[in-house]
């Protein structure tokens, strides 16, 4: 009920916002990687339209593999039930994947808070964070939160079938992926080397990589490359890891000379995740979401490409709002309150702003 009532409130926000710019939801909550999904879903990766082009305006055999299968696919099941259109399936599968994707946080959070209003202060933070907006799109964020959120539950609780298979099937649906495969495979060789739950956890290690195995061999097959994936990021996108330059580099310009409204706030809210992966060490929070979060920021922060994708590509980085979620919750009530009223106001105004008012992509 906590997400939801947030989510319908970020759209009826974005519904605001899009009257306001003589823009319609339907076509904001479809737009950007929207489109490329719901053309996969509809058509698969060979009949995507001609018209669809990367981020410089081409179009390559090999550009709709970029976008990896997890969801089209689930959307395209979604479809053939009686009643459902594409836009009307997408919608639902990011709908039930947010839902998914609470529930693992109120278990994450109540696991290392120690109290249910943690839990639940973490679903409300999640759903308002900013660029949030996405868990309500045809994009695919909803579901890979919601399968890294519940991967993350099975390290915590030991439960290594759960966090093998959630981590395989996350690897076909984001390249974000790879820092889950690297925690839980990390978390499965702690065990092994200190004798704990037997051979279990070596079923955990051997399922994480299998999805991403799959899909970036299967590219490199359609390719005729060994690194097909990454070069065509590279060739389409621009995306590519240079340790941060371009990030540091976009942060200095942005703060010292007269740029959007987006773009300065785009800069704050990383720094602030910056600030949020230093308290999670100093809260001493269990290793492997602390792990989980600094490998997401580093492969969004390190990478280059499109800055104003930055926060967006934030959101699986959840275990950042522990801390927070601690501090509220040992606050007055109304404290509480009206600072995650504020932190939900923030959020929908932003998401809204980028889709709406912001003319680039996401």
């Amino acid at each position: 009920m906590v997400y939801l009532a947030i989510r319908l409130f970020g759209l009826l926000v974005l519904s605001l916002l899009s009257a306001a710019n003589d823009e319609t939801v339907r076509d904001n909550l479809r737009a950007w990687d929207g489109e490329w999904y719901l053309e996969i879903a509809a058509h698969g990766y060979g009949g995507v339209s001609d018209s669809m082009v990367d981020g410089y305006g081409h179009r390559y055999p090999e550009t709709p593999l970029a976008f990896f299968p997890g969801y089209p696919l689930l959307v395209r099941l979604v479809r053939q039930f009686p009643g459902f259109g594409l836009d009307g399936a997408a919608t639902t599968v990011s709908l039930i994947a947010g839902i998914v994707a609470a529930y693992g946080l109120a278990r994450i959070g109540r696991s290392v808070g120690g109290t249910r209003g943690v839990g639940l202060l973490l679903v409300a933070l999640f759903a308002a964070s900013p660029m949030s907006v996405t868990l309500s799109m045809a994009y695919s964020e909803a579901l890979f939160c919601a399968l890294a959120a519940w991967a993350l539950v099975g390290v915590l609780e030991r439960n290594w079938l759960l966090a093998g298979l959630c981590c395989a099937a996350s690897g076909l649906v984001r390249p974000t992926a790879a820092a889950l495969i690297g925690v839980v495979g990390l978390a499965a060789l702690v065990a092994l080397v200190q004798r704990k739950d037997g051979w279990r956890p070596l079923l955990g290690a051997v399922l994480a990589p299998a999805g991403m195995v799959l899909y970036v061999g299967w590219v490199a097959v359609q390719t005729g490359e060994l690194g097909g994936y990454f070069a065509l990021q590279q060739r389409g996108w621009s995306s590519a890891f240079d340790g941060g330059v371009a990030t540091a580099k976009f942060a200095v310009e942005t703060l010292s000379q007269n740029k959007s409204v987006l773009e300065t706030f785009t800069v704050w809210i990383v720094l602030a995740a910056l600030v949020l992966l230093v308290l999670c060490v100093r809260a001493r929070m269990p290793w492997p979401l602390v792990l989980f979060a600094f490998a997401v920021l580093a492969m969004d922060l390190g990478s280059d490409g499109l800055m104003y994708s930055k926060v967006r590509l934030l959101l699986p980085a959840f275990p950042l709002l522990i801390p927070v979620a601690i501090g509220l919750a040992n606050r007055r009530t109304t404290t509480a309150v009206c600072s995650t009223v504020l932190i939900v106001c923030f959020g929908a105004w932003f998401g809204a702003y980028a889709l709406t008012a912001w003319s680039y992509a996401i």
